[in-house]
């Protein structure tokens, strides 16, 4: 985003709105793998998205680690945080190098006073989120492993694709985490994928070939 047209909460609240957020709050730089965020603080910071990506994660009782979303140029992070006074639910750490503008919790607080149509911009963008994750635990609970996949898949070129190509540097076993299913048999799946001529895969790189038929196996 940075340099180009606003995109996600940015363009959602308007110029003069994310002119004045980014005049009250401070640049900051991730490298790729360096974490904004660990489960369990005490949030202190929200952070807005300029350029590059994350993956947010959780871990569960067993101590496996379970990816959730991941979040691109122009998204809010840590915001759900810093309204409930709650600790982080998720880790998020840059899938590359990444750079932000972070807003203490408070400041960001009497931003949302002030400015209630910003407010109630963010409960959209909240129950938005709210509504995909549950459109996803229901579609996923219903399809086979390849329909799962390419569920992921689709959602990836839609979001982070360019002419097929999926612009995120995603491993297999991130891949089978987001999918709800096993390292091996997403590897299968993208097996069977390539054979029928779907999608291209290189290390970290997927390519959707036909978008078409990757629908029709989550139908």
């Amino acid at each position: 985003m940075a340099g180009g047209a606003p995109t996600g909460f940015w363009a959602a609240v308007g110029t003069d709105a994310a002119a004045e957020l980014r005049a009250r709050a401070a640049p900051r730089n991730f490298a790729r793998g360096q974490a904004l965020m660990h489960v369990g603080q005490v949030p202190r910071e929200v952070f807005f998205l300029l350029s590059g990506r994350v993956k947010v994660t959780a871990t569960t009782p067993a101590g496996r680690t379970v990816l959730l979303a991941f979040r691109g140029p122009g998204d809010l992070i840590g915001d759900l945080a810093a309204l409930d006074d709650e600790p982080r639910s998720a880790t998020v750490e840059a899938l590359e190098p990444v750079q932000a503008l972070a807003m203490g919790r408070d400041p960001f607080r009497t931003f949302l006073l002030e400015r209630p149509a910003v407010a109630l911009t963010l409960l959209r963008e909240l129950s938005a989120r709210l509504r995909d994750a549950d459109a996803k635990r229901v579609q996923l609970a219903a399809y086979t492993t390849v329909g799962r996949v390419a569920f992921c898949l689709l959602e990836l070129s839609e979001r982070f694709g360019d002419d097929g190509d999926i612009l995120l540097p995603l491993s297999q076993e991130e891949l089978a985490s987001w999918a709800g299913a096993s390292i091996e048999s997403v590897g299968r799946a993208l097996q069977t994928m390539r054979k029928l001529g779907w999608i291209e895969t290189r290390r970290r790189a997927i390519r959707v070939l036909e978008p078409a038929a990757l629908a029709g196996a989550t139908a």
